[in-house]
């Protein structure tokens, strides 16, 4: 079936330490599909993952990437023909930093016409993690106000940005060469440089707030905790305080899903827990159709123009070392993207 070209994640290295290989790929078999990639992401898995400080990711060597889209070459037997020159989105969790890829087709996600391949990457596993986070995880009604740490990031814009179109006023934080940006989707921006950036926070909102979206955990999730209204919600889907910090990948998380849980047990009506995107996927039948539900939910309003794609860059695949590098920097809006190397003569 040819060749592709990857992206390996050979150790604990530099941004720039990553190795690029071509391989055979075999013929797709029973179920399955042969995709060519169209677009990939630089999501915060990935610079996790390179520290080795990813919950729960495969062995060193590997070839990253989150979630892919791309066309249709070929399919397996059993597999509808007629996807055949089709483009769809996927979660990979990682193997989408290649320019071809074997997937089962159980798990590719129609893309609209008129979607370009760059927009869709943006909203795929960031678009289904806001998705989730604010529709099936909160329940902030229209009028209701939320906070979002790194509003300004690949999962942050997609979520004030739904969150927005859901009526809900939003707070997010940001340093604040991005406000602007911010402001201009209908964002209140706090600096989260500010050393009193919680307490600018409740001067925006004196009576606590209906949810909060923390990715960062570490020390600053008890603030998180107590910006909340009773009722309240801590949505924590990540821990970005410790990415930088020696030792285990697993203690920090267990330590924050021990706190999250003493959280619930408190008698002042507020709850937390901790976003797990996998959660359910022993049930896989119903993970993908949820999946695909919400994911194709997220599509139809990028395709209607409700959602902004934020693009923070398009870099080839070969480059994929810039583009974390990139990712890393914390300089840019949104979500640097991975293209299709250049053609050669």
């Amino acid at each position: 079936m040819g060749n592709a070209t990857e992206v390996v994640l050979p150790g604990k290295v530099d941004a720039d330490g990553l190795h690029v290989r071509t391989r055979d790929l075999p013929a797709p078999a029973a179920g399955q599909v042969l995709l060519r990639m169209d677009a990939t992401g630089v999501s915060f898995a990935e610079q996790q993952m390179r520290r080795g400080k990813y919950f729960d990711q495969p062995p060193f060597p590997f070839v990253p990437g989150y979630d892919v889209v791309g066309t249709v070459t070929a399919v397996g037997p059993g597999v509808d023909p007629a996807l055949r020159g089709r483009r769809f989105a996927a979660v990979t969790k990682v193997g989408g930093w290649a320019s071809a890829l074997v997937l089962d087709a159980a798990d590719l996600v129609a893309v609209p016409d008129g979607v370009s391949a760059a927009a869709a990457e943006t909203v795929v596993v960031n678009g289904i993690t806001a998705w989730q986070m604010l529709h099936r995880g909160t329940k902030v009604r229209a009028g209701g106000t939320i906070v979002v740490l790194g509003a300004n990031g690949g999962v942050g814009s997609t979520l004030v940005q739904l969150a927005r179109h859901a009526g809900i006023k939003v707070i997010g934080t940001a340093s604040a060469r991005h406000h602007a940006d911010l402001r201009e989707l209908g964002v209140i921006p706090v600096d989260y440089h500010d050393p009193e950036l919680y307490q600018r926070i409740r001067e925006i909102a004196p009576d606590g707030v209906d949810a909060v979206f923390d990715h960062v955990g570490g020390a600053g999730l008890v603030e998180s905790w107590r910006l909340l209204r009773r009722g309240g919600t801590l949505v924590s889907y990540g821990t970005a305080a410790s990415k930088d910090v020696d030792g285990s990948s697993q203690v920090p998380v267990l330590k924050l899903f021990a706190r999250l849980m003493l959280w619930n047990y408190l008698p002042n009506g507020k709850s937390a827990y901790f976003y797990n995107f996998w959660a359910g996927k022993r049930r896989l039948d119903a993970f993908r159709a949820r999946l695909s539900e919400d994911l194709t939910q997220v599509l139809r309003l990028l395709a209607d123009g409700v959602l902004v794609p934020q693009i923070a860059a398009e870099i080839p695949l070969s480059d994929a070392g810039a583009a974390l590098a990139l990712a890393e920097s914390r300089t840019v809006a949104g979500k640097v993207v991975l293209v299709p190397d250049p053609s050669r003569p």
